[in-house]
């Protein structure tokens, strides 16, 4: 990305944050497969060529869908069934602090550090009835998309 110059950068800006492309830097199939799939629909529909207004939008709606999806299963699910459910419950809550540090983003950026973030996010936290620890471990999960941010507060 370096060695781009000025208009091909532009030309490849499609509105989204480095967050948003971070957190769908390991599911590039996903994005792919729905960028694919939705231009092709809206020919279907009767649409005869898509401006660069549309792409744009086609583009940053399947980053969000991948963003705000459930993850991909494991590729070796478990065959215990309550291995399996505890599995979905780890999944469930995992998604759920996702949500959580994404509220805790809004209100202190990632180019806070979490002593600055913890400042802005204490009042938040007390308003929600989340610990400070918990909300600051759920705004790096959502700034990483890595489950080790969580680990010895959340999970």
């Amino acid at each position: 990305m370096g060695d781009t110059g000025p208009a091909a950068a532009a030309a490849l800006d499609y509105g989204l944050s480095q967050r948003a492309l971070i957190a769908v830097s390991g599911r590039t199939d996903g994005v792919a497969e729905l960028i694919t799939r939705r231009p092709a629909t809206l020919a279907h529909s009767g649409l005869k060529a898509l401006d660069a207004a549309t792409v744009r939008a086609v583009v940053r709606q399947a980053v969000r869908d991948v963003r705000t999806g459930p993850p991909p299963p494991p590729a070796d699910p478990p065959t215990d069934p309550t291995a399996a459910a505890l599995r979905r419950v780890v999944d469930d809550l995992a998604a759920s602090t996702h949500a959580i540090g994404e509220l805790m983003l809004e209100v202190a950026p990632a180019y806070l550090s979490d002593t600055d973030a913890a400042d802005v996010l204490a009042p938040l936290c007390e308003e929600i009835g989340e610990t400070l620890d918990h909300g600051l471990a759920a705004r790096r999960y959502a700034m990483s998309g890595d489950r080790r941010a969580l680990h010895g507060t959340v999970l």
